[in-house]
């Protein structure tokens, strides 16, 4: 009778369990059944795994990629569309539309991006009329479209700038922009006027009257051409100078709302290539002569000694009173990126002007050229200041050459190859501007 109840509760077990032995004594003590979920089941056929994992993935929807966001992606909007009437290049006080270069370093990239803007990029700039326009058997060179851009920007700047500023209006507005007042500043450093920094100077407008440009290193050389590049391209008025600290009005009926449309530029574009600047003779010397000139002008007593990213604006009356004692002029350079002192170079043959004789060893030597009357007429004509073409006083202290460097300094150029006395035919590739044919 005592092995009745156990053979009972074996007879009660489902039948698809496996033996006794694999199993828990639960089962035996309390008639326990495990769930299907741990039940263990046959191996399913691979077609039902198939449709299973089909099924998780269409569940279960994929994220697309992550994209960040470019600025060379317009999504399908038109071209930008600017009338300012001008053709749009990367620095408007080193470069000049009279040379040309002899070669392009890169194919036409626009700086702009492509498709952002409805202007070509011809490798220098980006002009505001065709060039297929231009007629080239007119006696005038500017075709009608450019004469009327000229004379539409001329009456627009004249709409804006509205009366003339009264000495006591002038006198608030210098006072609010100075340094102790506020921080709002502009730098203009090695690269000049850029086409990005005529959009930092309407931004700096939107919320002031006035803005403050402070400019150092290689455009303070020709001041008067920075002071005229700046009013011409914004439209605005300086009103005040000291040294190489300007105050750029923005004018009596200016809105901030209808400020022109300036598109970016997304990168700088390459430099073309130049020719030679140092040549193996100088024009009408011999090889021997040339060679006796540049030994010589080493030893010439230094003239003065430029700081980096300093303000050079007495150097050029300087060079012209010494051509007055020596036929040659030395300055020295060293410290100075070798693009800087070559540009600075370029800026005194134009300017004094003078003849390059040599950049070696971190100084520009230049001569005053034969005592043939040519160069020493130029020479004598005054050296125009910069005066405010509305009649306002600005003040031009150049008396002093500031020397000391500056905190501020702008990016490092890259480097151009050195000059060689040896003859060669092929051009060098430089980073100097266009305004650097011999």
């Amino acid at each position: 009778m005592l092995p009745l109840p156990g053979l009972l509760r074996r007879a009660r077990a489902p039948p698809h369990l496996p033996p006794h032995r694999h199993l828990s004594r639960l089962l035996d003590r309390y008639g326990f059944v495990a769930p299907a979920s741990l039940t263990p089941s046959p191996r399913e056929p691979p077609r039902a795994a198939a449709t299973d994992s089909a099924a998780a993935k269409k569940r279960r929807a994929k994220k697309p990629p992550y994209r960040p966001p470019s600025s060379l992606d317009r999504g399908g909007r038109p071209p930008a569309h600017s009338d300012l009437p001008f053709d749009f290049r990367f620095s408007y006080t080193e470069s000049t539309t009279a040379s040309k270069p002899i070669g392009l370093r890169e194919p036409k990239y626009s700086p702009f991006g492509p498709g952002r803007l409805d202007r070509p990029w011809t490798g220098l700039c980006a002009p505001a009329v065709d060039a297929t326009l231009r007629d080239v058997a007119a006696e005038d060179p500017l075709p009608d479209a450019e004469r009327g851009l000229e004379e539409a920007r001329r009456r627009e700047r004249e709409r804006v700038l509205g009366e003339p500023l009264t000495p006591a209006e002038r006198a608030f507005l210098v006072e609010k922009c100075q340094k102790n007042r506020t921080k709002r500043q502009i730098n203009l450093g090695r690269d000049g006027l850029t086409h990005n920094m005529l959009n930092d100077i309407h931004n700096n407008w939107k919320s002031c009257e006035a803005v403050r440009v402070k400019c150092l290193g290689v455009p303070t050389v020709d001041m008067q051409n920075v002071c005229h590049q700046l009013e011409d391209k914004t439209g605005g008025l300086i009103i005040h100078r000291q040294g190489g600290q300007l105050i750029l009005y923005r004018g009596r009926h200016y809105n901030p709302k209808k400020r022109p449309v300036i598109p970016l530029m997304l990168w700088k574009p390459a430099e073309p290539v130049y020719p030679r600047l140092i040549k193996t003779t100088i024009e009408g010397l011999t090889v021997e002569e040339t060679k006796q000139m540049r030994k010589k002008g080493l030893h010439v007593p230094v003239l003065t000694k430029l700081a980096k990213n300093g303000y050079y604006a007495s150097l050029v009356p300087m060079v012209r009173d010494a051509f007055l004692v020596d036929e040659l002029a030395r300055i020295d350079c060293k410290g100075l990126p070798k693009s800087d002192y070559r540009k600075i170079g370029v800026k005194l043959r134009d300017l004094v002007p003078c003849i390059l004789v040599s950049f070696d060893k971190e100084q520009i030597i230049v001569w005053r050229g034969k005592d043939d009357g040519s160069l020493q007429d130029q020479m004598q004509q005054p050296f125009p200041s910069v005066i405010d073409s509305d009649g306002a006083s600005v003040k031009d202290e150049s008396d002093d050459q500031e020397q000391a460097p500056s905190d501020w300094s702008s990016d490092e150029c890259s480097g151009i190859s050195s000059s060689n006395e040896e003859p060669d035919d092929k051009p060098v590739i430089s980073n100097l501007d266009s305004s650097r044919l011999i």
